[in-house]
């Protein structure tokens, strides 16, 4: 049995699998450009840019971060009532907290953001798709700046809700507002063989059950089981981060800058590690068809937001 990665859509993607046929008429307003598959790594020549799919990465982003980092400052903060009440269980304080960061990334894939933009939050996971050549690159820069605006954003509606409510600003000032700091006390090569290694994990458990159409429900949702394993061993060592975007939005507000280049270089060489053993066959066969976390199938056609009857425009368009 061939064992090397079908890099090629499903063969039964589900209706309407020709990608230069017409959309079904009833899909004709959600669908305006057929030919266009961004997400699926063929965007029409006709429209090189794709900012919806940009602006919706940009909210997803915020999302992550806003609801990450609030639940990290809450249960790390001494001076929280969660921090008090895990105070003597140092690993499950850490292990929840990657948890709950990880439950950030499920909710941004599952909202609608995350539907229309695919939910990657992360430019590891951009990259991964954009390797395997199911994101354009220049999408992938759209995609980049995207994530890092989203994070800075959603970080700094932490920061506002802080100063509206000073306790919640003093907990995320000591928290340094969930920062990802390598520990000094270790060789910086440990710091960044451990963001490889925790980078690679996450890039091929969401490959893997992407790649595979029975594990595609549980996608979105690997994140946080994932980080809650992984936290407890990492999250010391370099703060647990793989996710370029993740570390630049609180080293923002907290001026943590110690050794940032590790966040940038790192994850990405897990992800260069991981697609190379993707297309060495290394996992078996997999079917990596489309840059999207959380709903397969669309074959890269991207429906809007808002339903046809609030945008007029839409229906003299199609």
């Amino acid at each position: 049995m061939d064992a090397r990665p079908n890099l090629n859509p499903d063969p039964n993607p589900g209706p309407n699998p020709d990608p230069d046929a017409a959309p079904p008429a009833g899909d004709a307003a959600l669908y305006p450009h057929p030919q266009d598959r961004p997400l699926a790594g063929a965007p029409h020549p006709g429209r090189l840019l794709h900012p919806r799919l940009y602006a919706c990465e940009c909210a997803g982003t915020m999302l992550l971060m806003l609801f990450g980092v609030t639940t990290n400052v809450l249960l790390g903060a001494g001076d929280s009532p969660v921090g008090r009440g895990l105070a003597n269980h140092p690993a499950l304080q850490v292990a929840l907290q990657g948890l709950f960061f990880g439950m950030g990334g499920s909710l941004a894939a599952l909202s609608p953001f995350g539907r229309v933009s695919g939910g990657h939050v992360s430019p590891s996971v951009s990259l991964a798709f954009a390797l395997l050549g199911r994101l354009a690159w220049r999408d992938l820069l759209g995609y980049w700046a995207a994530q890092l605006a989203g994070a800075v954003l959603g970080t700094g509606l932490v920061a506002l809700a802080g100063r509206a409510w000073p306790r919640l600003g003093a907990w995320a000032h000591a928290t340094r507002f969930a920062a990802t700091i390598p520990f000094d006390l270790v060789p910086l090569s440990w710091v960044f063989m451990g963001e490889v290694c925790t980078t690679a994990l996450l890039i091929t458990a969401l490959l893997y059950t992407g790649g595979h159409a029975a594990l595609r429900w549980a996608t979105p949702l690997l994140a946080g089981p994932l980080f809650f394993a992984l936290n407890p061993f990492e999250a010391w060592l370099s703060g647990d981060s793989t996710n370029l975007a993740r570390s630049l939005g609180p080293a923002v507000f907290s001026g943590q800058w110690q050794d940032f280049w590790i966040y940038g270089a790192a994850p990405f060489c897990g992800v260069v590690s991981t697609v190379l053993m993707v297309r060495l066959g290394t996992f078996g066969a997999m079917h990596v068809h489309e840059a999207r976390l959380a709903h397969f199938g669309h074959h890269g056609r991207v429906p809007f937001l808002l339903p046809p009857i609030l945008l007029p425009w839409r229906r003299r368009r199609s």
